[in-house]
């Protein structure tokens, strides 16, 4: 059965599994081959409420907003708006319209209404900063953020792919100033990749800002047993680009994974999740089969003992950065136009 928590600072009530949906939308306007058309989306979307999910997270640039398109519409089929928290993502200005002077407040003010109407919604419950903007001062997109969310078309605000210490410098900017604060942050976070544990999740932990990872099954390879491969696997190469340095070093966490799976009679989903649920508020969960969402599901009431969490994390060794991250990393050393915004795409988190 479904369980239900706060996130971090907010009146929100959400699932302690969140559907991720970058895997819905029009592939004709994606990077991924194994993204589902609107038909199979809808189907995943409703097994999901039937199993008492109803934390949903897109972003404007999966799939050129097909992804939020999909999801409006299942939305307003399958459910009532008041009874689904509904996240959303905004990524950072473009070349071009910098040159042509639109304003961190503007540019966020242009991509809260394109997501909307994308969503057929009036609101979303959190809007999310896709990834750290080093070309827009924080003041404006601090004020942007507030000022959608005083006029009603975002609840609240979550932030993803940042460091620790720029989350805190934007909510100590925030608490100066008066604004909204992030009360959640979306990063790179599962049993293969726990680099989130070197500050964020203290700061997380000591100022009550929920953690909500994306990548929680390591592309499907915390799910699958050695030797196992799927459509995705093969063809993610994002993912691939994330992990298949360390595989190595990784293999020997996944054996653990798969033999505890067996010990307890589940699916090695169930394992790596319920690892993860132990650190986190809610992991973002893609799913592209009805069977994703169920043993997602099943993985909350999974209960793990001491001695098998630290068997589980005893053979990590640190990763480096990968990425958007990895980006992330170059940017604020001052190599700027790292990534490309483009039609407001991006490829992977």
């Amino acid at each position: 059965m479904m369980q239900y928590t706060k996130l971090g600072n907010s009146e929100l009530t959400v699932s302690r599994i969140c559907m991720g949906c970058m895997g819905f939308g029009d592939p004709h306007n994606g990077q991924h081959s194994w993204t589902l058309d609107e038909e199979h989306s809808r189907e995943i979307i409703k097994r999901g409420l039937e199993l008492g999910v109803n934390f949903f997270d897109t972003a404007i640039g999966y799939q050129s907003g097909t992804s939020e398109q999909y999801l409006g519409h299942a939305l307003w089929d399958f459910a009532r708006r008041k009874d689904v928290v509904v996240a959303t993502k905004f990524l950072p200005r473009t070349q071009e319209e910098i040159a042509a002077g639109i304003t961190g407040q503007q540019h966020i003010q242009n991509m809260i209404d394109t997501s909307l109407f994308n969503l057929g919604m009036d609101y979303v419950d959190l809007y999310i900063y896709h990834m750290w903007d080093y070309e827009t001062p924080l003041y404006d997109i601090m004020d942007g953020l507030n000022r959608i969310v005083r006029a009603g078309k975002a609840r609240y605000i979550g932030i993803s792919n940042c460091f620790a210490y720029q989350l805190a410098k934007a909510n100590a900017l925030a608490e100066k100033e008066g604004f909204t604060k992030f009360i959640s942050i979306q990063g790179h976070y599962n049993l293969i990749f726990r680099e989130e544990e070197r500050e964020m999740a203290k700061l997380c932990a000591e100022d009550n800002i929920a953690m909500t990872p994306y990548s929680s099954l390591a592309g499907g390879r915390l799910s699958k047993h050695p030797g196992e491969t799927s459509k995705r696997l093969e063809e993610d190469s994002y993912a691939r680009f994330k992990y298949d340095a360390t595989a190595q070093q990784d293999q020997i966490i996944i054996e653990r994974v798969a033999e505890l799976a067996e010990k307890h009679g589940v699916s090695m989903t169930e394992i790596s999740l319920a690892w993860l649920l132990t650190k986190v508020t809610s992991p973002v969960v893609g799913a592209t089969r009805r069977r994703h969402i169920e043993g997602a599901v099943k993985a909350v009431e999974l209960g793990l003992t001491l001695e098998e969490i630290s068997w589980l994390e005893e053979p990590y060794v640190p990763h480096k950065l990968v990425g958007v991250m990895a980006q992330n990393t170059r940017a604020a050393a001052g190599e700027q136009h790292v990534w490309s915004t483009g039609n407001q795409k991006i490829q992977g988190r």
